[in-house]
């Protein structure tokens, strides 16, 4: 191998087995798809130790990716209970998962969960940490911060959040601003108290060369961390946020001379009206690198509704330009997810891509809906149940209400329009009252 990472690869004009895959995933030209990896537009998140990896591009001109969240807690530590959410999320097509796992036997579940999925896997080293010693936060030191890096890169992970831009800068403006939710972000959050504890500036963000000597390592894709994501519709596009922002421009350069890929974490909440707005300024500030947006929630007042809120949001969001969706379910604020949440989830995320792909006019995005939109035509039933995002779901409910006309719904019957059109153009009598002749 004489290449050290997809970007540095693309740079030389080498074509990698995961270029091959994405562009024929995508249906993109090998040439324009090395162009985007090359200037930082497109990430292939690819950890060299990641052996079953079916690799997925993330960015300009791609299809919207959607990330699935689980991992084990030291309130919910089944391990047995997460490897069957990963398999249900596999089955569903999602093309990331993120172990959040925060207690316990953390590299147990890692390695299983990188052994096992062809989805591309992301971690928070930082959630990692305060067990993986065992230490008390203030008690851990900056090298042994950097160790946990490393371990999940050996491990295999594909691409990791690291929170390097809540430095001292940032947190004085954060401490000039007052916010009414303060962080939200649990990795930022616990950096930020680190910081403070010690005396001492983001270890993240001081030894931001030796964190791309693993990533390069590797090939780690690095996911810059918004450690002041809003947690409240009050406190987006605020002072914090957007100097962290231009902070993480700053690191996507001087990642980009080591040939590290780069992804940008976006906003949590936000109003309607300001997504767009952020789209702008996150392609702007971070010089079109990949955006990684939660949600956004468009309104704090639906807990157990969430996965709405956030596909609202993340439709939009994806619209006017992030390229990947981190799903929120039904449970978000309330507890860690079960399983017909984490669906849930996932079907309101690819709901909100998918439709945000047709904006965008990504290549083929439309055929789906063009294919769907003739089967309903037809009044093939089994067609659409087979087309449809929650087939299972979809024929449940066409199951538990069936109509006198089989071609027909309960909805409208007879009165049906697909059918009565059909009928009249065919040049045939409609007969809504009496039997078909």
């Amino acid at each position: 191998m004489n290449y050290t990472t997809q970007m540095n690869a693309a740079r030389k004009g080498i074509v990698t087995k995961e270029m091959e895959a994405v562009a024929k995933k995508e249906n993109m030209d090998i040439k324009e798809l090395m162009g985007l990896v090359a200037q930082g537009k497109v990430v292939i998140p690819a950890n060299k130790n990641h052996n079953s990896l079916s690799a997925e591009g993330v960015g300009k001109g791609l299809r919207t990716k959607i990330n699935v969240n689980l991992g084990i807690s030291k309130d919910c530590c089944n391990i047995d209970m997460e490897l069957e959410k990963v398999k249900r999320a596999l089955e569903m097509s999602t093309e990331a998962i993120m172990d959040l796992s925060c207690f316990g036997k953390t590299q147990e579940f890692r390695r299983k969960l990188v052994d096992m999925s062809p989805a591309m896997i992301g971690t928070v080293p930082m959630y990692d940490a305060v067990g993986f010693y065992d230490k008390e936060l203030k008690d851990i030191t900056a090298k042994e911060l950097l160790a946990v890096i490393e371990t999940h890169a050996k491990d295999g992970v594909d691409f990791m959040t690291i929170h390097s831009g809540i430095n001292r800068e940032t947190a004085e403006v954060f401490k000039r601003n007052p916010r009414l939710m303060n962080f939200v972000s649990r990795g930022g959050s616990l950096l930020y108290a680190w910081m403070q504890l010690n005396g001492r500036e983001n270890p993240f963000y001081e030894y931001f060369d030796d964190i791309l000597d693993i990533c390069e390592k590797y090939d780690v894709t690095i996911s810059l961390g918004d450690a002041c994501r809003p947690g409240c519709i009050a406190d987006s596009t605020d002072p914090s946020q957007i100097k962290e922002l231009m902070t993480l421009g700053e690191l996507t350069k001087r990642a980009w001379e080591r040939n590290v890929q780069v992804m940008i974490e976006g906003p949590g909440h936000m109003a309607l009206n300001e997504i767009e707005a952020n789209m702008i300024f996150e392609k702007k500030l971070c010089h079109d690198a990949p955006f990684y947006v939660l949600g956004p929630i468009v309104t704090d007042v639906a807990p157990g509704y969430d996965h709405i809120t956030s596909a609202i949001g993340g439709a939009i969001a994806a619209t006017y330009g992030a390229d990947f969706l981190c799903y929120v379910t039904p449970a978000e604020h309330l507890r860690l997810p079960d399983l017909e949440d984490m669906k849930e989830g996932i079907v309101a995320t690819k709901i909100a891509a998918h439709a945000a792909d047709i904006a965008k006019g990504i290549k083929g995005a439309r055929t789906w809906d063009n294919e769907m939109s003739k089967a309903r035509r037809e009044l093939n039933w089994e067609k659409m149940f087979k087309l449809a995002m929650d087939p299972e779901k979809a024929r449940k409910y066409r199951e538990s209400s069936k109509p006198e006309d089989e071609h027909t719904c309960t909805m409208c019957g007879k009165m049906c329009a697909v059918r009565n059109m059909n009928k009249v153009m065919d040049g045939k009598n409609i007969n809504i009252l009496r039997d078909d002749d």
